[in-house]
């Protein structure tokens, strides 16, 4: 094994190491201890990483195996590596996001019982997460993915006493389930038609099967690629959270904050795009399975930036503003814009992780309350919060220059080009989706940091809210800044949120940073040939957008949140009070958790109590046991009658015997 290969070995590892020593031995090793190694092996990873990086960039790209774990006939089931472009353009994000968060969950959680526990989950789902993302194979990418899945759920329901906590993790997993179902089906139907599960064989096989069909209801045939295509994508609609299956998203939040910065920013929920990019070398021979990507990823885009609107929950915004942008990376990939889905990936890593984290210090300067209706004013209070919240919010937006404004305006401008069916649905919602997004950014960052005071100063005056506060603690006493550890982790995601996009959209969109990674078949599907020719460097781009109509959606949804909160807040009131229809119906998040809890959970309900009525009580109680025992009383009771203690009846009871013998015999012979 060279060196290079030993530092492989060791950016997954050293998460796993730290999780190992806090999570056993963090009773005997004590919180500082436990904190200092977990934060050590994210750390030695995210050194490591940016060293592979370099040297990826230097021409060394690495596709091998590691470990055999299991041969079976011809097919081997391995453990391996595949060191690109890609693979550690995502090692260095979640990494260095992880990193952040683990430092700022030293002051988040320090009044926690649960603190050795917490850095042991957050260590090991680092683990996970770049076990996904080094895999050369569907295994092990399947392995990551399962378990990023179980550590989402030890992390949404981290506070297990609390009832709604563990309604969520139990929601988050069980959605998950029925992505991972299809994912799991995708995986069998490419071991079964390419005999092997390492990606370089399937995708130099790709091609040849491009015309193969498979007929599953007899008399209708299907395209393999197209049926694996969507399968796959079934899975990336559970972890990434895509309409139908986004329905655990918001739920989660239920979670310590660090948690919703790592899970929905930067790792967990970017899991189902970057195995859509990574899989391009199939997806590109599926027009259809690019239809269905694009036209999904645009209706996530769109309605569930308008549930954003009208939520309280400072936490809940931002977990639907982080449910619009995945829609809008899913539309990229779409639109074969793979380069353009996975950069916005990287830059909302960023400001998201900002956003969640600069949230959970809202709510520890406001001693655990959760509700904007409660707040107003605190840019005073806390100016390091204020500062990268509101810069989180301008990339969040597009801002020209920002990090999130040369990724969100390459996606628009690429499905403005495609011309795959749903296009133009996907450009509208894509469009549509600025000013939305805009909109309810904004509502919340004046609610939150602007405009007159909410919250009672005094203890005396303390109430309980909504049900949403972490500690279960009541608010009062006045808003204050955070400490440093976590304040520098703020300041260190918003110096990327500002300048990433604007060093990277050239290597990243326009060079050939991706090349060998990303496939596209340029022929049929030229959206970034042809932005790549209007591109004329970061600085003419921004510029030019000043022009262009999501620029100006962008800025009219700031003006109108600002009017609305800050200068007529009797209007929206009037508003929801016009259109109480459309508020309950986004109060009721479209009726997707109602007609879930209807049809799935009752549905399996009312299938339990049938199944056990007949099957239980009747089938097997009533006929196999009482049954068996009726049979035996009843014969019982006629043989009893022989046992008389009179000699002639057993006589002829033994003569009846024998007769019956002989009968049987002769007819036998």
């Amino acid at each position: 094994m060279t060196e290079m290969q030993k530092l492989y070995l060791l950016v997954p590892l050293a998460p796993l190491f730290g999780s190992v020593i806090a999570g056993l031995f963090g009773w005997a090793i004590g919180r500082t201890m436990s904190h200092l190694v977990t934060i050590a092996g994210v750390a030695v990873s995210c050194w490591v990483s940016w060293i592979i990086f370099q040297d990826v960039q230097a021409g060394h790209v690495f596709n091998g195996t590691v470990y055999t774990w299991m041969t079976s006939g011809d097919i081997r089931f391995e453990i391996g590596f595949l060191i690109d472009p890609l693979t550690t353009m995502m090692m260095m994000v979640v990494t260095f996001v992880s990193l952040m968060v683990h430092i700022y969950t030293i002051g988040y959680m320090q009044d926690d019982p649960g603190y050795q526990r917490f850095f042991s989950y957050i260590s090991l789902f680092t683990f996970s997460m770049l076990m996904l993302v080094m895999a050369n194979n569907f295994l092990q990418l399947f392995f990551g993915w399962e378990a990023v899945g179980l550590v989402s759920y030890l992390l949404i329901g981290f506070w297990y006493t609390k009832p709604t906590a563990i309604y969520a993790n139990l929601k988050a997993f069980l959605v998950n389930r029925v992505g991972d179902f299809g994912f799991l089906l995708g995986i069998g139907l490419v071991l079964a038609y390419f005999g092997t599960l390492d990606y370089a064989s399937v995708f130099a096989q790709a091609p040849a099967m491009a015309s193969h069909t498979i007929s599953i209801i007899p008399g209708q045939e299907w395209s393999l690629l197209t049926l694996i295509c969507i399968l796959l994508f079934i899975g990336a609609m559970g972890k990434s959270a895509q309409f139908p299956l986004h329905v655990w998203l918001p739920d989660s939040m239920e979670g310590p904050t660090p948690i919703s910065a790592l899970i929905h920013a930067a790792t967990m929920v970017t899991a189902g795009i970057f195995m859509v990019a990574r899989m391009s070398p199939l997806f590109e021979l599926s027009q259809t399975a690019l239809s269905v990507v694009m036209v999904i990823g645009a209706i996530t885009a769109l309605f569930m930036g308008f549930l954003g609107i009208i939520q309280n929950d400072i936490k809940r915004v931002i977990a639907y503003s982080t449910l619009s942008q995945l829609g809008y990376m899913t539309v990229a990939l779409g639109a074969s814009a793979y380069s353009a889905a996975v950069f916005h990936l990287m830059t909302h890593a960023f400001f998201k992780a900002l956003l969640f984290l600069a949230a959970g210090s809202v709510i520890m300067g406001m001693h655990h309350d959760q509700d904007i209706r409660n707040m107003g004013g605190l840019r005073k209070y806390m100016p390091i919060t204020w500062i990268t919240f509101l810069i989180g919010s301008l990339a969040l937006i597009g801002t020209p220059f920002l990090s999130g404004f040369y990724s969100k305006d390459s996606i628009i401008e690429a499905v403005g080009l495609s011309h795959l069916t749903g296009s133009g649905f996907a450009y509208f919602a894509v469009v549509a989706g600025v000013f939305v997004t805009a909109f309810y950014s904004f509502r919340l960052y004046f609610l939150v940091f602007h405009g007159k005071e909410r919250f009672p100063v005094h203890d005396s005056h303390a109430h309980g809210h909504d049900g949403h506060d972490d500690h279960g603690h009541g608010h009062g006493g006045t808003p204050h800044e955070s400490p440093w550890v976590v304040t520098v982790p703020l300041i260190l995601l918003a110096i990327p949120s500002l300048v990433i996009g604007y060093f990277t959209i050239q290597p990243m969109l326009f060079g050939d940073y991706f090349k060998g990674a990303i496939f596209i078949n340029n022929d049929l599907h030229p959206a970034m040939e042809e932005l790549a020719h209007e591109f004329h460097g970061a600085g003419a781009m921004a510029l030019h957008a000043l022009t262009t109509l999501p620029f100006w959606l962008a800025f009219a949804g700031v003006a109108l949140s600002w009017f609305f909160y800050m200068k007529r807040p009797d209007i929206p009131a009037a508003i929801k009070q016009r259109f109480s229809l459309i508020y309950a119906i986004l109060e009721n998040k479209y009726g997707f958790d109602t007609f879930n809890d209807w049809f799935f959970a009752g549905g399996a309900r009312k299938l339990g109590n049938i199944l056990w009525r007949y099957g239980d009580v009747k089938l097997i109680d009533g006929f196999f046991v009482n049954g068996a025992a009726r049979v035996v009383g009843w014969l019982s009771r006629v043989i009893r009658n022989f046992q008389s203690g009179y000699i002639y009846h057993y006589a002829f009871a033994m003569i009846i015997g024998v007769f019956a013998l002989l009968t049987w015999f002769v007819r036998a012979a």
